[in-house]
């Protein structure tokens, strides 16, 4: 059977992470997760996350790196997720979805995320918070 890659994007804009609502199906609605979609045939995965984000938010963002790891959705269905960062645009619920929110890192428990998701969203909680730190860190180190 050949699995076909679904790509989340823990999208990063000022120390957040953009959490995205289901609006369906009905089984889903109402439960959080990261943006994205199904990587068409002939796509890389960075090219899905650009056009699936482009289609679902109506913004242009950067795919930066996979976060190690990936979960099955269903069978043939697994899910990878990549960090990106907005380029342009205001993420607006185009498709799929009927809220959005900016969640700092501390705030990401604030949500309802869907299971497969989960380790992800820890994996870029993480990553904020190091680099929320690591700018702290300059802005008031020594010389």
């Amino acid at each position: 059977m050949t699995v076909r890659v679904v790509v989340g994007g823990a999208l990063c804009h000022e120390g957040r992470l953009l959490a995205a609502r289901r609006s369906a199906p009905p089984e889903l609605a109402g439960r959080w997760e990261l943006p994205g979609g199904k990587a068409e045939q002939g796509e890389s995965v960075p090219e899905a996350l650009v056009r699936e984000l482009r289609e679902e938010l109506g913004v242009e963002a950067e795919p930066l790196e996979r976060i190690p790891g990936e979960w099955p959705l269903r069978p043939g269905l697994v899910l990878h997720v990549w960090t990106a960062r907005l380029l342009s645009g205001e993420p607006a619920p185009l498709e799929d979805h009927d809220e959005l929110r900016w969640l700092g890192p501390e705030e990401l428990d604030s949500v309802d995320w869907l299971e497969q998701d989960r380790p992800a969203v820890a994996e870029a909680g993480r990553r904020l918070r190091a680099e929320r730190d690591e700018q702290h860190a300059r802005s008031h180190g020594g010389a």
